[in-house]
């Protein structure tokens, strides 16, 4: 890995000018760094790693107001910073500061004098395994998110609505707010699949899940609750804007149109409407079977409606 190609900012954090300058200077001999940072003590460092989030941080331990040690434990601290990789330089030989020093979460322990040339690759080094460890955590959240999605259409499954609809509820009950949710089903979707084969289906399924998404606000949420029953989780709305929303999609699903063999296909849906707080909604649990109680009346009475 070439590091010269990507910006990259180191802080250094020493009270003794000479000595910080000295290792500013070698670092930038190294021609690693496009930007090196300066602090005199650990409360500076701490300000300045805070708005200027280097990608490697290299500080002393004995040093006035806020020591190394004590540097250390609030880089770690804190959320933005605690995945920076921290060297100590230092004269101290010490054996208790330095393992103090490493079980606290500094990355190595450098000791002054110290070799230009071996500062420079530890220096690489731990840029090279900070960047894996970022690619990793990206990996990791990529896969958290892809566990939360239905395959197929590529909304959000019931697994994250269970999650995140006892969110939302907590925070509607905190700020008393309010939270409606649609209850969709597609009407006689069966015979879609039995007339047309299960492809077409799935063909349907994602055309609709991309009208309605297309219809939402940018908070709203579109689940795939099982088969052909879709969720649409509507933040901060009440019961008559969201027999709204509710109707707006009907309006959008019926206007789809198909091409081949689905040519005249006119798709309809039925929506059951439920909003929280509401009488006997307290959980959940009760604000989506009020849901699907009230979509049950609508395909009882003829489909192709809201309830």
């Amino acid at each position: 890995m070439n590091l010269q190609k990507t910006p990259t900012t180191a802080l250094v954090l020493d009270d003794n000018r000479g000595t910080r300058r000295q290792i500013v200077s070698d670092l930038e001999q190294s021609g690693i760094f496009s930007q090196i940072y300066e602090a005199g003590d650990g409360l500076d460092g701490l300000h300045k790693a805070s708005e200027t989030l280097p990608d490697i941080i290299l500080c002393d331990v004995e040093m006035p107001r806020l020591d190394g040690l004590k540097f250390l434990a609030a880089i770690r601290s804190k959320p933005e910073t605690e995945h920076i990789p921290v060297l100590i330089l230092t004269s101290n030989a010490d054996r208790g500061v330095k393992l103090k020093g490493l079980t606290d979460g500094a990355r190595d322990f450098i000791l002054i004098p110290y070799d230009p040339q071996e500062l420079a690759a530890r220096a690489r080094l731990h840029l090279n395994a900070k960047r894996r460890e970022e690619e990793l955590r990206k990996q990791n959240q990529e896969l958290e998110l892809l566990s939360n999605k239905d395959t197929l259409t590529g909304v959000f499954n019931r697994r994250y609505l269970n999650h995140i609809l006892n969110v939302e509820l907590l925070r509607a009950a905190r700020t008393d707010g309010l939270i409606s949710v649609l209850m969709i089903d597609i009407d006689h979707f069966k015979q879609i699949n039995d007339t047309f084969g299960h492809q077409s289906g799935d063909h349907v399924l994602k055309r609709m899940t991309a009208a309605i998404t297309a219809s939402l606000r940018d908070y709203d949420l579109l689940f795939r609750y099982g088969g052909e029953e879709f969720v649409v989780l509507l933040p901060d709305t009440s019961h008559r804007e969201a027999k709204n929303v509710a109707q707006r999609l009907c309006q959008k699903v019926h206007a789809l149109r198909f091409s081949d063999a689905l040519v005249h296909l006119r798709l309809t849906v039925s929506i059951g409407v439920a909003e929280f707080p509401g009488m006997d909604i307290g959980t959940a649990e009760e604000l989506l079977d009020y849901a699907d109680q009230a979509l049950y009346r609508a395909k009882e009475n003829g489909r192709n409606q809201i309830a």
